[in-house]
């Protein structure tokens, strides 16, 4: 078998790629750098001119070319080589006729526990929203706790520490007080907070019990990021911006997390997100992956979760409810009180519905940043 081509599908605000191959069998892929989309096109066109004509089962060995070949890294070659990666282990499931978590070792479980997002921001609408998932049957929601990432403008309020910090811990209590105990709160940070925000915020919702904590600072400093978690009983994650292996080494080095968070359209794809899984397997962490992306994402991720035993719950993104993208497949995810169910159809088991791109027409997000009231840059 030989990869004939490569094409490049935008779709929305998602952008695929389907590698074909002279037997007739193909896969699909997801890029994950979406600031940056037309970047990734370009290393795309690049990578596949050392694509053509190549067996796409060694997968590991194309990924340490395209990888080691250039010197250079960075998110967007590398949300080019996940659309790579997946693709080819979607070719490799389809060829030998079984799902990839086959090929990473076998099946642990049959569906994954998930959660959605709540884009709400008062402590009133934030407990509603919260509620709804319960009746829906989800156990678990994640909260965007640092304020309303749609605005232009941050308030006055947002430069008063105490009130800053004392509103957070508002909206946990509301939303804990209105679900009970038999439901688990994540609380979204949004890398928005410095490290003593995020201590104080953290102190003040510790009797809440979240499950944890998410990039609570920017993740750019290990050291940084470890004294917060040792600031706090509730435990820490990140690691969705990380691009290699080795900055996830360092935050379990560092006792900087006890969840990661490898997004595998934007790490490098399925190859080193299962590696990850091993190192925080090692050190007693679970995976919580990544996934604000499309749906090949999301059925990539799934076969990362069938396949590990340290698995944690699955970010499911809100937009596959709210923006009609079950219509992105041919077939939808099958769901059940809050899990997803592990697709067994060979390959990372989807297919993208035909004319994608016409049915949902390409919209980059724009670059934007929120001010502060006095005028500076602001981080929610």
């Amino acid at each position: 078998m030989k990869i004939t081509g490569l094409e490049i599908i935008p779709a929305s605000k998602y952008l695929f790629i389907r590698i074909s191959t002279d037997e007739g069998i193909h896969g699909t892929g997801e890029a994950g750098a979406w600031g940056f989309l037309d970047g990734v096109e370009g290393v795309l066109r690049r990578f596949e001119s050392y694509l053509l004509g190549k067996n796409p089962f060694q997968i590991e060995h194309h990924w340490n070319y395209l990888y080691r070949s250039m010197y250079f890294r960075g998110s967007v070659i590398m949300s080019a080589l996940s659309a790579i990666d997946i693709a080819l282990w979607d070719i490799k499931g389809k060829a030998l006729g079984v799902p990839v978590y086959e090929l990473l070792g076998g099946k642990c479980r049959d569906k994954v526990r998930s959660y959605e997002a709540v884009f709400c921001y008062t402590p009133e609408e934030m407990a509603e929203f919260c509620v709804n998932l319960k009746q829906k049957g989800y156990d678990a929601a994640r909260l965007m706790i640092t304020g309303d990432i749609t605005r232009t403008q941050a308030d006055r309020s947002s430069g008063i520490y105490n009130s800053k910090v004392e509103g957070y811990i508002e909206r946990v209590r509301a939303c804990r007080e209105a679900v009970g105990r038999d439901f688990d709160l994540i609380l979204e940070c949004h890398r928005s907070m410095d490290p003593c925000e995020a201590i104080a915020f953290a102190k003040g919702v510790e009797a809440y019990r979240p499950l944890f904590l998410e990039d609570p600072i920017p993740p750019d400093s290990p050291e940084a990021m470890a004294d917060v978690a040792k600031g706090t009983s509730i435990p820490v994650a990140t690691g969705e911006r990380f691009i290699n292996i080795q900055e996830f080494e360092t935050i379990l080095q560092k006792r900087a997390a006890r969840y990661l968070r490898p997004d595998v359209c934007a790490l490098g794809g399925l190859t080193p997100s299962k590696k990850v899984a091993a190192m925080a397997e090692a050190n007693y962490a679970k995976i919580v992956p990544h996934n604000p992306l499309g749906p090949v994402s999301t059925a990539a991720c799934l076969q990362l979760d069938a396949a590990i035993p340290n698995f944690a719950i699955q970010e499911f993104p809100s937009f596959y409810h709210q923006g009609n993208e079950a219509e992105m497949t041919t077939e939808p995810f099958r769901e059940e009180d809050g899990y997803i169910v592990i697709p067994d159809a060979p390959g990372i088991g989807i297919e993208l519905a035909k004319d994608l791109t016409e049915k949902f027409p390409p919209r980059q997000r724009s670059i934007s940043a929120q001010t502060a009231y006095d005028g500076g840059v602001y981080d929610v």
